[in-house]
């Protein structure tokens, strides 16, 4: 679809339209497309920012989540000023002042099975920037259902990955990655750290995908998964191949899809849920007269500390040389950031140590 543009837009653009593969009618092709951008954090900010400059013309932003000081170091639309903001609130801000001449729609809340097909159905392209598996799951199947494009990006550490999933008869993700990893083996940013430059690169790889596509130029990354290794700087692609097994698993489903459970799916629930404690009850245990342990197996530099009495410090990579400082007679509340990894504690601890007083705390310190 292509869209006129004034003489204004026509100059804004003219580095574009001097393109032999672009010109004139490719930037109204741009102006004319509709991109959904999921999550505006490490990926989401460089994929809002350059789609935004290039003028795609409709963009919509979904994320729940607000600007944290922690989000800066790599997050770069936002500000300290923004902090406490919504980022999808915050990323339009920003973006409108880039290129008031688009269209930017905010979305502040969780993408979830019941919002998931018609915001898709909305856009011509979706930009996967989460960073946890049972959204990428949701947002494949969702892709798959409404037959949509999936340009996907994921980072670890000093490493990232960018593909095309869903395009033109292309492998999925579930192709690649037909079953989840176990819960808590794979952390994110926020539980194992990230080189802040990393998803800027990630992040504009995925621009450039979502570009080719609207323009129908050059070979986009369907069928091949481009790894990057910044600390050596070598790049490897992996060919992928389409499942119609993984495909036709996700159409079965599809009339039951607002009912899927993907944080089941990913192991993040289960039917024998784990005892958590929230907040509000672990204060509440903080003033009784109850004898109960915290064991935090966070670093010691990560931020809020639990700063009260009986409090244990076991980083989760070194949690066995602990086990004999961990109570099995009182109540024990294990503690991390988010909440990840002290659940991977807990199953650590009762599968190899036969713990079974163990309570994890729901959201991780990070709400204290």
């Amino acid at each position: 679809m292509k869209k006129e543009l004034t003489d204004i837009e026509k100059n804004r653009y003219s580095r574009h339209i001097l393109l032999d593969k672009v010109g004139l009618e490719g930037q109204e092709k741009l102006n004319g497309a509709k991109v959904l951008v999921i999550g505006a954090g490490g990926l989401g900010c460089p994929v809002l920012q350059y789609l935004t400059a290039a003028g795609i013309g409709t963009i919509g932003v979904i994320d729940f989540d607000t600007v944290d000081e922690t989000n800066l170091q790599r997050q770069i639309l936002f500000t300290v000023n923004d902090i406490g903001t919504n980022k999808a609130e915050a990323a339009k801000n920003r973006l409108k002042q880039l290129n008031p001449h688009i269209n930017i729609n905010v979305y502040p809340e969780k993408l979830t099975t019941k919002n998931a097909l018609h915001l898709f159905s909305e856009h011509d392209i979706i930009v996967d920037g989460t960073d946890n598996f049972s959204t990428r799951y949701l947002v494949n199947d969702a892709c798959t259902i409404t037959e949509k494009p999936l340009v996907y990006g994921a980072i670890y550490k000093f490493e990232g990955q960018v593909t095309v999933f869903n395009y033109k008869g292309g492998p999925t993700y579930r192709c690649l990655f037909p079953e989840p990893p176990k819960a808590g083996s794979v952390p994110n940013c926020s539980e194992i750290g990230v080189i802040g430059v990393l998803p800027g690169l990630i992040g504009t790889q995925q621009a450039n995908e979502v570009i080719k596509i609207v323009l129908g130029i050059g070979e986009p990354l369907s069928g091949k998964l481009l790894t990057y290794n910044s600390l050596d700087n070598s790049f490897f692609a992996l060919n992928v191949n389409r499942s119609e097994e993984q495909v036709q698993k996700v159409l079965d489903e599809r009339a039951n899809f607002e009912d899927i459970d993907y944080d089941f799916f990913c192991g993040i629930t289960s039917e024998n849920n784990l005892n958590e404690i929230s907040i509000d009850e672990l204060k509440e245990l903080f003033n009784s007269s109850e004898d109960f342990q915290i064991v935090d197996v966070r670093e010691e530099w990560e931020q809020p500390r639990v700063e009260k009495e009986n409090v244990l410090v076991a980083p989760l990579h070194e949690l066995a040389q602990y086990v004999a400082e961990i109570s099995k007679t009182k109540k024990v509340v294990v503690v991390c950031q988010h909440g990840i990894r002290s659940a991977a504690a807990i199953e650590q601890l009762e599968k190899e140590h036969n713990f079974n007083n163990l309570i994890n705390l729901q959201g991780g310190a990070v709400n204290w």
